[in-house]
């Protein structure tokens, strides 16, 4: 799938997993080694583009994250 965007809907710093909610609504996990500048952390409302990918147990997966 191409580029999307959205706003991370959900952030667990210690654990480094959080959700992306896409703006076609939806929920798609996150971790902290799919942000794209490497900084393994991201905050609660931060709008941002992704690519979508299979992730694990046959969800979907924000990966390629960046802050806009």
């Amino acid at each position: 799938m191409g580029d999307a965007t959205g706003v991370v809907e959900e952030w667990d710093d210690p654990r480094g997993v959080g959700a992306v909610r896409a703006d076609d609504g939806r929920l798609l996990d996150l971790q902290c080694t799919h942000l794209a500048d490497g900084s393994r952390t991201t905050a609660v409302g931060t709008r941002v583009t992704f690519a979508v990918a299979p992730g694990h147990h046959g969800r979907w997966q924000a990966v390629a994250v960046s802050p806009v």
